[in-house]
């Protein structure tokens, strides 16, 4: 472990002591089990059998919804302190922007805008005695000016959002339960009821938008005002587990998260095989060198005891761990995400 990520861990670590006292009790607060031993085998084209997974940042503040940058970055965003940050090619941490309004999700558009799902205060183990939870959700622009894309639908309220993409028409595609699409000009349509969604995913030619749906993927074609036609289970997630993060490679395979691992598809919906890692993992992004390396993220941390970090009985536990490996395959290059 680094200098910089120990002195990162603890400075967390106190911030959250510090905020005990006043937490609340959360219901069905789950405890991370710690890292696991996994073997990687080979995917042909995908991963070398044997690669390993390195750690490329750990803390207590949460990480989540990663994008890499163009210069072998990584961003995450960090939902309760309220900050997006990044780990540059060397792993060497800095806060990029702050007061992010609970920004939870991240993607890069193709001005170079930084975009994100703002979760605002609707935050599960946020302490009741605050009161009700009154700002509402948006999906906007963080960067390089702040401006709200999506604020409602039909009306209501969006709820607390999940993930989001980008497209090349300046509109995005984000999941909160459902699956949505808000246009340029700020016009929102609905990709269809009956959907459990989380993550979300483009295509490299923007055709079809992948969406997860438990333990299946879900597929729409894309129509020129960005509506979607001819939905159709894609895949099924072989490996076990529900969908969350997605990304795809140079020739469009998919990528998902899962309990078990990432799990690899061809672009027919082939399940390739799954690249299994040390934690649960919930976001994923190519980065690096000639974007041929893969970032996950995974549920928990060691602290700098060296001891799986816990939180006290029914306080929930936001502590993250974003791991690294090399891969054979190579992020799609045409876009950030």
């Amino acid at each position: 472990m680094t200098n910089s990520v120990v002195s990162s861990v603890s400075a967390f670590a106190l911030a959250l002591a510090v905020s005990f006292a006043a937490a609340a009790p959360q219901r069905g607060a789950v405890q991370p089990q710690g890292p696991r031993e996994v073997t990687v085998t080979e995917i042909p084209g995908v991963v070398a059998a044997g690669a390993k997974w390195t750690l490329a940042w750990q803390g207590t503040n949460n990480a989540d919804g990663i994008v890499g940058t163009a210069d072998g970055g990584l961003l995450f965003a960090q939902e309760q302190p309220s900050q997006v940050s990044k780990i540059d090619k060397t792993d060497h941490p800095s806060v990029l922007l702050t007061d992010t309004h609970g920004a939870g999700a991240l993607s890069l558009d193709s001005k170079g805008r930084i975009l994100a799902v703002e979760r605002t205060c609707t935050d599960p183990g946020r302490n009741a005695a605050a009161g009700p939870c009154a700002e509402p959700t948006i999906v906007g622009v963080l960067a390089p000016q702040r401006r709200t894309l999506a604020a409602s639908f039909d009306g209501k309220p969006l709820g607390r959002l999940n993930d989001l993409v980008a497209d090349k028409k300046g509109g995005v595609y984000f999941t909160v339960g459902g699956a949505y699409y808000v246009n340029a000009s700020g016009r929102m349509t609905s990709l269809g009821e009956n959907i459990r969604a989380n993550g979300i995913m483009l295509s490299r030619d923007e055709r079809i938008v992948y969406v997860t749906n438990g333990d299946t993927i879900l597929a729409f074609d894309i129509q020129p005002d960005g509506g979607v036609t001819n939905r159709r289970d894609f895949a099924k997630l072989e490996a076990g587990g529900a969908g969350d993060g997605m990304a795809i490679d140079a020739v469009g395979r998919l990528y998902v998260t899962s309990n078990p691992g990432v799990q690899v598809f061809a672009t027919d919906g082939k399940f390739l095989g799954l690249i299994p890692t040390p934690r649960a993992v919930i976001s994923v992004a190519f980065s690096g060198a000639g974007k041929k390396t893969l970032y996950v993220v995974g549920g928990g941390a060691v602290g700098a005891d060296g001891k799986e970090f816990v939180t006290p009985e029914g306080v929930r536990n936001n502590a993250k761990t974003i791991y690294r490996i090399p891969m054979l395959a190579q992020g799609f290059k045409g876009r950030a995400k």
